[in-house]
């Protein structure tokens, strides 16, 4: 049975089922070799099927959603966009006691990335950048609503009772008047002043690849769709140094108001995540432990670059070098909405 965090409903899964749905649905592929991908993962079960092939399987209906909307969008999205994307090669259907929608991809191989530990950094800033940027160029008509892309203001109550979790871990050590102050600070930014525009929407370190330190891949796509642009930031504070954040910003041409929104976008996920899953999920504490430090660095008073690239990560530490990279396809650092969990 996978090991990846289980939620209440979530649905089993084991080596015996995935190769029965193949069997069943995909013969072709009948008597390849299945093998679970190790994962923290909280909403797909992940399998290797022979050495080209993953089967993503989601643990509980919502995930389903999202399998879905990649297999109705990535076809269309992957030849407009500059780096390597998942390929749907084949879109399972409930069977065998499994109740929905299943996909097989393609692998693509590289590692996640990890924040302090990254060989290119400025590199792999313009990278990342050329994929937000190719995402935001998209034109396909039709497009859902992005997960986060909605209002700032919609995460409020959520952020607030993330903060008032905080002060309750005072061997956390998180400054929350200094995230107060923040999110106060993103929430008080002007609204998106132009028409909304196609996101990844979780661009967490858990959903790249990098090979010698360049972007190979993003995976995970199903928070795809259209909205405000500060979704697509999360890098800035999740994953790259002070000096790439910085790259990544001048790159892309961010704006004083859309660089607060997706500085507030990243900390309200981070404040949510470390006290959920700081006992039951080791890797998603340390980068919501990490984007805290990273964003109040930025945010410091007497910065001279309050509203911009600069700044340290002096209030949580990334995690530790010896941890092993998560090879992941599913997101990874979050909480999502209640429907979700």
């Amino acid at each position: 049975m996978s090991t990846a965090q289980m939620h209440p409903g979530a649905h089993p899964v084991d080596e015996d089922l995935v190769r029965r749905l193949i069997a069943r649905q995909f013969r072709q592929w009948a008597g390849l070799p299945v093998a679970r991908i190790p994962s923290g993962g909280t909403v797909n079960h992940m399998y290797r099927l022979g050495d080209a092939m993953v089967v993503r399987l989601p643990m509980l209906a919502g995930g389903s959603e999202d399998v879905s909307t990649e297999q109705e969008w990535l076809p269309r999205l992957g030849p407009r966009l500059p780096t390597a994307v998942p390929e749907v090669l084949g879109a399972g259907e409930p069977a065998q006691g499994y109740p929905w929608a299943w996909s097989v991809y393609r692998w693509l191989p590289g590692e996640n990335p990890r924040a302090g530990a990254l060989s290119e950094p400025e590199a792999l800033a313009g990278d990342l950048a050329g994929f937000v940027a190719a995402m935001r160029g998209v034109t396909l008509q039709g497009a859902p609503r992005a997960y986060r892309g909605g209002p700032l203001a919609a995460l409020d109550a959520a952020t607030r009772a993330g903060i008032r979790q905080l002060r309750g871990l005072p061997e956390e050590g998180v400054d929350c008047a200094a995230v107060t102050a923040v999110w106060e600070d993103a929430l008080g930014a002007p609204a998106p002043d132009g028409p909304p525009v196609w996101l990844h929407a979780d661009l967490m370190p858990g959903n790249l690849l990098v090979s010698e330190g360049r972007l190979s891949s993003v995976i995970d796509f199903g928070c795809m769709g259209v909205g405000d642009p500060a979704c697509d930031l999360f890098p800035a504070w999740n994953l790259l140094p002070a000096g790439a954040r910085t790259v990544f910003r001048q790159t892309l041409g961010v704006d004083d108001a859309t660089w607060r929104r997706g500085r507030g976008r990243a900390l309200s996920q981070a404040v949510i995540a470390l006290p959920y899953y700081r006992t039951s999920n080791p890797a998603m504490a340390d980068n919501a432990r990490h984007v805290i430090g990273a964003v109040l660095g930025e945010h410091r008073p007497g910065s001279s670059q309050r509203h911009g690239g600069g700044g340290g990560a002096p209030m949580a530490a990334p995690p530790p070098a010896g941890r092993a990279p998560l090879r992941n396809w599913p997101r990874r650092c979050r909480p999502r909405c209640p429907r979700r969990r």
